[in-house]
Parts: structure tokens; C-alpha cells; sequence
């Protein structure tokens, strides 16, 4: 007899900082541990987690709690952010967490540069669509910066045989690195003309073209705001993508902070196509 109940679900888990890692110029990695973190799903590579941060004015982190469905906010609300599995080594009960440096301004910036071991914060999830990558015979991904955790994360579990192209924009060249990916994937870095008028990815990805004997194509496009509408709306006139074969999420928007954004992303995560 199959049990259809849907699973159960887990709190906000308080972990603390083990190590960091300076992966290039502007991105870090944290890695956190705890003993909630036991039986964290280790297929979720590149999946959507929330953070949770100490608030601004008490600076004390004190996490939301579960009545039921219903989630329950301390006073001391914590500033929340949302960012991505980078990898889960179930043998040493390791999550890796990968954040875009800006300064110490920033609560999710700020608290990564600062982390030291011990360092404490909350973790919740994993969550998003499954895959983030639907399988084709061609794939192409894009982002900036932002979107590096997720595409490397998504390259590094795709079969060995799998085909397409990664536009990575950046601010500097010097946040280039090695990412892991199939033979048959290119990785293509490209340094932000801050002069352009119209993203440059959504022009690469005219550039590009599926090799002969395609019969089905997926992407996955994350970053800044007007980039990602961009390049989901060129893959939709350029091959009638669908949402089953094409997940884009806009993660920031340039000018605005996580909290005046947080409702226009859902309008654009909403659109029907």
C-alpha cells in the first residue's frame, strides 16, 4: 500500500560556520554543520534553501518555529535571504553554501565575510522545482555571479553525455574559475558592459545554435532581474520553450534590496508561457 501523505516539514535548522573558502575575487564559501543538519537530502545539489540572519536592531538570531503548517515569527523577526545548496557531504554532515561578496552592509554579505568557526545561522529547506534542469538533448544556462552556485551545482550532476552551453555574466574576469561539467558542455565567461543598453546574454544566446539531430531542449536561466526576462523571453520566441522546459528566476534586481523586490519576483516567477 503506497503512503501518499505528503512529507513532513522541517524546521529552520540553527547551524554554525565550520570553514570558509575564497572560491574567486567575489565569492566565498561557507561551509556549516550541526546536528540538525543530520538527514539533509543529498540529492539536491543547486536547490533553493532560506537563510536566516541575526536581526538588525538585536542582533540575536532567533529562529521561526512550526505549528502544524503554520510558521510561528519570533519578536526578534530574523532577516531572511534565499541562496543555494552548493553540495551536501553526507559523510561529514557538511553543507556548502556559496554567497556573492558586497561589503559588510549587506546581512547575508556581511555575516559570510565575518563567518569564522562557530559562527551561527539558520538554514531552511531544501525546496524549488525538481529538476531545476529538465532533461533534454541540448541545455543552456545562463546567470551572473549569483547564478554561479546553482550552475555549477546543476553541471556537476548531469550525465556524462549531456550537451549545451553556460553564459556566466560577470563584473570581473577575475571571478573566473574552474566549474565541473560534462565533455559535451561549454563554459563561457563574459565581463558586464555596464554602457549596453540590452543584455548581453540574451544576444549570446542568439549566437548559439542546437546541433544537428536536437529534438529537445531545456534551460536554466537565474540572476539579475532584467537579464533573466531577457533571456527567457528570447528562448521563448526562439524555441517555444515552455515552464516544463524552461525555469528562469530573477534572484535581485539592480537598484532594489531583497525586501522592495520580493513581490515583483513572484509576478515574474508567476507568468504563464
Amino acid at each position: 500500500m503506497s503512503d501518499n501523505r505528503a512529507p513532513q516539514r522541517v524546521p529552520p535548522r540553527l547551524l554554525e560556520c565550520v570553514r570558509t573558502a575564497q572560491i574567486s575575487k567575489n565569492l566565498i564559501r561557507v561551509t556549516v554543520t550541526g546536528e540538525s543538519l543530520k538527514g539533509f537530502p543529498t540529492d539536491k545539489k543547486g536547490a533553493h534553501i532560506k537563510l536566516f540572519f541575526a536581526n538588525r536592531k538585536t542582533e540575536t538570531l532567533t529562529l521561526p518555529t512550526l505549528d502544524g503548517d503554520r510558521i510561528i515569527w519570533p519578536v526578534d523577526k530574523p532577516v531572511t535571504r534565499a541562496y543555494t545548496v552548493r553540495d551536501y557531504r553526507e559523510e561529514v554532515n557538511e553543507l556548502d553554501i556559496d554567497f556573492v561578496t558586497h561589503g559588510d552592509s549587506s546581512p547575508a554579505s556581511g555575516w559570510a565575510v565575518n563567518a569564522k568557526p562557530g559562527s551561527k545561522i539558520g538554514v531552511a529547506g531544501p525546496g524549488g522545482p525538481d529538476p531545476l534542469l529538465a532533461p533534454a538533448d541540448w541545455h543552456i544556462m545562463t546567470g551572473d555571479l549569483t547564478a554561479v552556485p546553482a550552475i555549477s551545482a546543476i553541471l556537476e550532476t548531469l550525465p556524462t553525455d549531456a550537451k549545451g552551453h553556460a553564459l556566466i555574466e560577470v563584473d570581473s574576469l577575475e571571478d573566473q574559475h574552474d566549474i565541473t561539467h560534462p565533455e559535451g558542455f561549454t563554459v563561457k565567461w563574459l565581463q558586464r558592459d555596464k554602457s549596453r543598453r540590452t543584455p548581453q546574454l540574451a544576444e549570446q544566446i542568439g549566437l548559439l545554435a542546437p546541433p544537428e539531430g536536437t529534438t529537445s531542449i531545456s534551460a536554466f536561466i537565474a540572476g539579475e532581474n532584467s537579464s533573466v526576462v531577457a533571456c527567457r523571453d528570447k528562448l521563448i520566441a526562439d524555441y517555444q520553450l515552455t515552464k516544463k522546459q524552461l525555469y528562469a528566476i530573477p534572484y535581485w534586481r539592480r537598484g532594489q534590496d531583497e525586501e522592495t523586490y520580493h513581490e515583483e519576483r513572484h509576478t515574474i516567477m508567476d507568468k504563464v508561457y
